[in-house]
């Protein structure tokens, strides 16, 4: 019976957990770092290019391991409609969302990507939902509600262009998670994430610069460190990082780490941007984030 326990925390890398901590940590500082970029450049356009650059880095970085970025035929098709759902429908309506919330209530509301994959995977892929893990998606859900509405109706219809957007971002990326397990794209991790980062970056960053016109003059200081923030740590180190632990860690355990995104998220919130860190946000981060633990484990 202590065979598969002590195989279990065998596996367990020190190198594996200090790589997705600096990749949780990144990605968590991303949330603030893009809700100021916004007071300086509209969301299509920034994040577009920023992922556009992201994207030929970690190219860089695959071939200078020695992977290819070649693209099989017969993956194309599949390799184009996972990266629209997984990638650009989080860069485009996360960024839009973050017009109406805060950033720290985008952090709580993008935990929900795992409720939606389980939820998805049961008509797609057939994998029933147990009581168990159907009970902890539930009290997810319910730290969206208290989320949503902790303000007051008036409140919730103010922001509802807001959570819609990260709803159907956070939904758009849990399609493409469930799409991906049913069709295999059988790559190079990070040829495959350059690959994916750029086909869902490049129609986002086409619209912004012809619907939004950003004009470089209006970016400070603070909005050129945004944006080599959002390019070199967010789309470049953070994925590296990202798939080096999970040639280190078991999948459940990085699946797990990754709940430190929304908390780094809502706490450097807090300290960056002053925005608000009290009972709502505590309980609604608290709440879903067991919910979605509970799930990960069952």
């Amino acid at each position: 019976m202590t065979v598969v326990p002590n195989a279990g925390r065998a596996r367990i890398s020190p190198l594996g957990l200090a790589f997705l901590g600096v990749a949780s940590i990144g990605w968590g500082l991303n949330f603030p770092i893009m809700k100021h970029l916004l007071s300086e450049w509209p969301p299509l356009s920034s994040r577009g290019l920023c992922g556009i650059v992201g994207a030929a880095g970690l190219a860089l970085v695959a071939l200078a391991r020695r992977q290819s970025l070649a693209v099989p035929k017969d993956m194309r098709l599949r390799l184009v409609l996972v990266s629209v759902l997984t990638i650009g429908s989080w860069i485009a309506f996360m960024g839009l969302a973050l017009l109406w919330l805060s950033a720290s209530e985008a952090a709580i509301l993008g935990i929900s990507i795992p409720v939606w994959v389980a939820f998805l995977a049961w008509p797609i892929l057939g994998e029933r939902l147990s009581v168990l893990r159907a009970a902890a998606l539930t009290v997810a859900l319910a730290g969206i509600v208290v989320l949503i509405g902790g303000n007051g109706i008036d409140a919730s219809v103010e922001k509802l262009p807001g959570l819609l957007c990260a709803l159907i971002g956070a939904v758009g990326v849990a399609l493409g998670t469930v799409l991906t397990k049913h069709f295999p794209l059988k790559m190079p991790p990070l040829s495959l994430a350059a690959w994916q980062i750029a086909i869902g970056c490049v129609p986002i960053a086409i619209v912004g610069l012809a619907v939004e016109q950003p004009q470089l003059s209006a970016l400070s200081a603070t909005g050129w460190a945004s944006m080599i923030y959002m390019t070199l740590i967010q789309f470049c180190l953070c994925y590296v990082c990202w798939f080096a632990a999970l040639e280190r860690l078991p999948a459940a355990t990085a699946s797990i780490g990754t709940l430190l995104v929304p908390v780094v998220g809502v706490l450097a919130a807090a300290a960056m941007l002053h925005e608000p860190l009290g009972f709502r946000e505590v309980t609604a981060l608290a709440v879903t984030l067991g919910g979605v633990a509970v799930a990960l484990r069952s």
